[in-house]
């Protein structure tokens, strides 16, 4: 994947706090912050999926009555007797 070059400002704190982190974890700087981008993305995406599922968990009975039924769209995996 191509790299694209970013320039951050941060206070020397944050930014000393960056080069012992990378340092602890033998990578460069910029790989320590492209993890932390990376997993924060994901976490986002984790968020949303759980949101997503907690949200169909809440309604699943309006669901099942819009749709005709509460096993309306479920499928067991086999067939039925």
């Amino acid at each position: 994947m191509a790299k694209t070059q970013m320039n951050v400002r941060v206070d020397e704190e944050t930014a000393r706090a960056a080069r012992e982190r990378a340092l602890a974890q033998g990578v460069s700087v910029n790989r320590y912050i492209e993890e932390l981008v990376q997993r924060d993305a994901a976490e986002v995406g984790r968020s949303f999926v759980d949101a997503a599922a907690d949200f169909m968990k809440s309604y699943e009975t309006v669901f099942a009555e819009e749709l005709g039924g509460a096993d309306a769209g479920r499928t067991t995996g086999g067939p039925q007797a």
